[in-house]
């Protein structure tokens, strides 16, 4: 070594000439930022929506948290996470609840129809109504109870709309 602290030419030269033969590796590592999907079109259909969901009485948690038997931990803890990227989502801001309830049908049949694997739905944290209770979030709570398609729901992580919306794993079973 020099005073300096650098390496003497002969060194230098050494290594070049040792390198002289290799090439720099391709970069195949994923993307920490993934794009959002545009959306597509759903088709509705002609029947009328809504008629089998009921109002139940169930209290509303928080943040929801709903498997069906037979779904594996890790599957659903990637829901949870999210993990498993929505295909698709449904906003029910500013609808009134049999509106919503009609959305909600149509988009969750659509979905199937389509056979999508996750999708979102924003249903809000119920700040704008006038009971201060979240009535979107409770009756999107008791509808997803009742879908015989929903496999597990889960309230969406934080950056993607946190307990104002919430990720449905379907099951691709029914059409």
């Amino acid at each position: 070594m020099s005073t300096k602290g650098k390496p003497p030419a002969d060194d230098i030269d050494l290594f070049r000439e040792a390198m002289s033969d290799v090439e720099a590796q391709r970069q195949d590592r994923v993307a920490p930022y993934r794009g959002k999907k545009p959306p597509r079109p759903i088709d509705f259909g002609q029947e009328e929506p809504g008629h089998d969901l009921a109002d139940i009485s169930v209290e509303t948690p928080e943040f929801f948290e709903f498997r069906r038997p037979g779904i594996q931990n890790r599957l659903f803890h990637d829901l949870q996470r999210g993990l498993i990227p929505p295909e698709n989502s449904l906003d029910l801001h500013g609808m009134r609840v049999p509106e919503a309830r009609k959305a909600f049908s149509r988009f969750l049949h659509a979905a199937r129809q389509r056979r999508l694997r996750c999708v979102r739905i924003i249903h809000g944290k119920g700040r704008g109504s006038s009971e201060a209770q979240p009535v979107l979030k409770q009756k999107t709570y008791q509808w997803l109870l009742q879908s015989e398609s929903v496999l597990a729901f889960a309230t969406a992580p934080r950056w993607d709309g946190g307990s104002g919306a919430t990720y449905v794993l379907l099951s691709r079973k029914f059409r």
